[in-house]
């Protein structure tokens, strides 16, 4: 499907040239090569003007010259494969190392002067964003190329992907393959509030909790020893005094279950919208590396409590993907015993 797409320098018609017309390979002379192509032409109306047979010559060569520079950049780009090298997690606002592997699967010959332009988003004067050399890759070999972007915003992006050039092997015309990997990656809401700041914003938010018993190093509570109580935990001290065998009971080390509730439509605000989610992140992270169990429950959005790498993941990409809805909350399920609920506010 066409249609007419405006832009700063004027309009132009989306989607064409269809796919089946649109070369494979794109030349540009470099401004060595204007000069050659000036030099081919003029000598070429001397020679035809003059009729010397030595300015044929010349001219056979400059045109044998631009023949053989074809040839020789389509070897080194031909048979040249790209892998993305993508990190598991994304944020936003902070920098992502991306990469790719080049390949090259010609058994025999290497390719020389390989260069990478990385791409800008679509609607840039300028689309190439920085150009990465590789003098040579060796037949049947590879290279792994990285840099560094920044993705300043959450959700789904489509990466605008690299582009194969060379100059191989005169400088005279900068051929370049088709774009490719424009891959699709979610960036996950800023983590910034870590370690101490969120717990301690958590804490006043949900209230202090209480210790509970379980298996710790602090000291809990003293009571009558029964049977059965572990023999290492009796106090001999305050059993000596009181006459009656007395046990510790130790404070537990896990931290309690969380629920994180998202409160609110998140239409009125855009810039509160993005800072509650990011919060609302940073507590999941947090609490999720403290061994806890968090859960997260908002309109349109319904999460059952886990921990790990993966929930971590599921959590943080339904952040990241969560969009404004005038859906109500999914009703949650009662908190369980000691379990706290940290409200976010979205407007």
């Amino acid at each position: 499907m066409f249609r007419f797409r405006g832009r700063a320098s004027g309009w132009r018609l989306e989607g064409w040239p269809p796919e089946f017309l649109r070369p494979n390979r794109t030349i540009r002379p470099t401004r060595e090569g204007w000069w050659c192509l000036l030099s081919a032409i003029g000598l070429g109306l001397t020679a035809v003007n003059s009729g010397n047979n030595l300015l044929y010559l010349l001219e056979s060569m400059l045109l044998g010259l631009i023949v053989v520079s074809g040839v020789l950049s389509e070897i080194a780009l031909r048979r040249l494969r790209l892998i993305a090298v993508l990190p598991d997690e994304i944020y936003a606002g902070r920098p992502a190392i991306l990469g790719v592997r080049v390949l090259n699967t010609k058994r025999r010959l290497p390719s020389y002067s390989i260069g990478l332009e990385v791409q800008k988003p679509a609607g840039d004067a300028d689309r190439v964003k920085r150009v990465i050399t590789l003098p040579r890759i060796p037949a049947a070999g590879e290279r792994l190329v990285t840099w560094e972007d920044l993705l300043p915003h959450r959700g789904r992006h489509r990466l605008p992907g690299v582009r194969v050039t060379t100059r191989f092997p005169f400088g005279l015309f900068l051929k370049a393959g088709r774009t490719q990997l424009d891959v699709a990656v979610i960036v996950f809401p800023a983590v910034t509030a870590t370690g101490a700041a969120v717990a301690s914003d958590a804490a006043d938010a949900a209230g202090r909790s209480r210790p509970r018993r379980g298996r710790g190093h602090d000291l809990h509570n003293l009571r009558e020893a029964h049977p059965g109580d572990d023999p290492r935990l009796v106090h001999w001290r305050i059993s000596a005094k009181t006459g009656v065998t007395m046990t510790r009971e130790m404070e537990a080390e896990a931290p309690l279950d969380v629920r994180i509730a998202l409160d609110g439509t998140g239409r009125r605000d855009p810039a509160h919208l993005e800072r509650a989610l990011s919060r609302a992140a940073s507590l999941a992270v947090h609490f999720l590396r403290a061994g806890a169990g968090v859960e997260l429950v908002g309109p349109g959005v319904g999460i059952r409590r886990g921990t790990g790498r993966d929930h971590q993941r599921r959590l943080l990409t339904a952040l990241a993907l969560w969009e404004p809805a005038a859906a109500p909350p999914r009703a949650p399920r009662t908190l369980g015993p000691g379990a706290r609920e940290i409200r976010v506010s979205l407007d």
